[in-house]
């Protein structure tokens, strides 16, 4: 029994089930074949002693009696027994010759009723026998309870049981969550029912589960090209967030020469400021500027109206207006002149060639240096810039003092703006002009002090190439100063330099130390007391100052250290030749040495 019990649990539902309905249709049979026999040995018992007497007796459906010649003593056909399988029928007994066995005619199967067949000759007792199709109708029934006792077992909510009966018709039952038993979702009347089919956990399960990997498979593709569309998304949204920022950041037009005049208005922040700037074309996005200047910090941008060309980039933008407009508009020039502090006035002639606003600074300006050298020679010049400016040239050498060139020194360094139409004569002027308006807050000092402007700018102009530092520059002043008090030569090697015409090139120390200080020239300032004629290159601002305003020291001596730009001074020569043959000499040897 146990290993009974153990195979009915490894079965499925529906195995069982069928197996069930098996085996209760072969007990039925078999209970029937033994009724079957057990009746017609009772029959062949009793039916030769009351043939007369059962047919009285018979009361739902009597029997006919028969005759000893075999006719029926009714009109009605006998009754036979149905049987679903094979029906086993024992020989009859032998009987006396006035009993013999008449053979019942074969009764016709019926479906879905029930009909009674006699036990007894004349004897008032029948047995209900059903047939093979109501056993099959009722063992629907049956089938029902077990399915749903199993279900409420071993199924969970929402199961199903169908049972197949005739083409078109069929019955099914669910089991519900809370009731817990199977309810007819359809009802039908069944003729005959040929199978029972359960649709159990396992293939639910199974269906279930194989429904959920192809929705699961499904949700992961769509899953996975959304994610790579984001991450395409992202990606290009960054390279076009960088490649559009970049292109923000550089210039408009990178060959335009053509200039847009814009005001900054007082108090403008950054955003305006972007606003303006590409209202007027000169930048792709002012919020760009507005975020890239907020970025890099940048801030103290000036008012004022300025001349921007669209071949400028942000950060050169950012430059000028930081620099400062101008109060009222300017035409906007045509490019620009740099000249750096102490230039000579050949050097300036070559920097006037060029446009120091280009990209790279060799852009070709409008000028020429053959040009500008014989216009800066030209005494008509001269003397029209003399009566113009004459606190500034109004102790300007003449050409008898030995003088190069007599505008030597008075050209203002700075960066000049020239426009189309120019001439190399308004150039001059302009860079007279502008020495004139920074040496005017010192006219008056000069004049306390018994000097002329000429002897400033000469002095400045030595200032200028021998100092390197604005403190240095006032003590070689001064040094300078103690030598003309005491009639002592200046002894400075950038005059014989410039006397030479290799003043602004590059010596060797070697050089510098064994330049020839006998030539004859009025810049050989070793033979000569005083100054020279006149400047020998165009001083700055601080040169100047320093000039006019040294420090106060007992310094005679100077010489400055090549390689560190330390300057050495000294008050007496035996100083003065320590530190000549400790930041000099020993310098030399070594150059030397090293190169043998």
């Amino acid at each position: 029994m146990a290993d009974q019990d153990e195979r009915r649990k490894s079965l499925s539902f529906k195995e069982q089930i069928l197996r069930d309905l098996s085996q209760s249709k072969k007990k039925r049979q078999a209970a029937l074949n033994a009724a079957q026999q057990a009746y017609e040995e009772q029959l062949a018992q009793t039916q030769a002693k009351s043939v007369e007497k059962q047919a009285s007796q018979i009361q739902q459906e009597p029997a006919t009696p028969v005759t000893k010649e075999g006719r029926n003593l009714s009109n009605q056909p006998s009754a036979a027994v149905n049987s679903s399988s094979q029906t086993s029928k024992s020989p009859a007994p032998n009987h006396s010759t006035e009993s013999r066995q008449v053979p019942l005619a074969a009764p016709k199967k019926r479906r879905g009723k029930s009909i009674q067949v006699p036990l007894s000759i004349g004897r008032k007792h029948t047995k209900t026998i059903e047939t093979e199709a109501l056993k099959k109708q009722r063992s629907v029934p049956a089938a029902k309870e077990k399915a749903h006792a199993e279900a409420i077992q071993q199924k969970q909510p929402g199961s199903h049981i169908r049972m197949k009966a005739a083409p078109g018709k069929s019955l099914s039952f669910a089991a519900e969550d809370k009731k817990q038993s199977l309810a007819p979702v359809k009802e039908t009347k069944l003729a005959r029912v040929e199978a029972v089919d359960w649709q159990g956990e396992e293939d639910d399960m199974d269906k279930r589960q194989e429904k959920r990997r192809k929705q699961n498979q499904v949700a992961k593709k769509i899953v996975g090209v959304v994610t790579l569309l984001l991450i395409i998304c992202l990606i290009a949204t960054g390279i076009f967030s960088y490649t559009y920022v970049q292109s923000a950041l550089g210039p408009i037009d990178q060959d335009s020469t053509e200039y847009v005049q814009v005001e900054i208005p007082i108090g403008s922040s950054n955003r305006e400021i972007g606003r303006i700037l590409e209202d007027s074309g000169l930048i792709k996005s002012g919020q760009v500027f507005n975020f890239y200047t907020q970025f890099r910090n940048h801030s103290d941008f000036q008012s004022g109206y300025y001349n921007l060309q669209k071949n400028m980039d942000v950060e050169e933008i950012i430059e000028k207006l930081k620099e400062g407009g101008t109060e009222s508009p300017v035409v906007p020039s045509l490019g620009k002149i740099t000249i750096p502090e102490g230039y000579t006035l050949e050097q300036i002639a070559e920097a006037v060639t060029f446009n120091a606003a280009s990209k790279d600074g060799k852009e070709k300006s409008i000028f020429s240096k053959e040009e500008f050298i014989a216009r800066v020679q030209d005494d008509g010049l001269i003397e029209a810039l003399v009566a113009k400016y004459p606190n500034l040239l109004g102790s300007l050498p003449v050409k008898e003092s030995g003088v190069k060139y007599r505008l030597e020194g008075y050209l203002f360094p700075a960066t000049y703006d020239y426009n189309e139409g120019d001439t190399i004569d308004g150039l001059i002027q302009q860079m007279v002009a502008a020495m004139d308006t920074n040496m005017a807050q010192f006219y008056e000092q000069i004049s306390q002090q018994q000097k002329s402007v000429n002897d400033i700018l000469t002095l400045a102009s030595l200032v200028e190439k021998e100092g390197a530092t604005d403190e240095d520059r006032k003590n070689i002043a001064s040094a300078f100063n103690n030598r003309l008090t005491q009639q002592m030569p200046l002894q400075s090697n950038i005059a014989i330099l410039y006397a030479i015409g290799k003043l602004g090139q590059k010596t060797t120390l070697a050089e510098d130390a064994g330049i020839d200080t006998n030539i004859d020239s009025p810049y050989n300032i070793y033979k000569n007391q005083g100054l020279m004629p006149g400047p020998v290159d165009s001083p700055g601002m601080a040169a100047i100052r320093a000039t006019i305003e040294p420090n106060k020291t007992d310094y005679l001596y100077f010489v400055a250290d090549v390689d560190t730009g330390m300057v050495y001074y000294a008050n007496n020569i035996e100083e003065h030749n320590r530190n000549v043959e400790e930041h000099v000499n020993s310098k030399l040897a070594n150059a030397s040495a090293s190169s043998n």
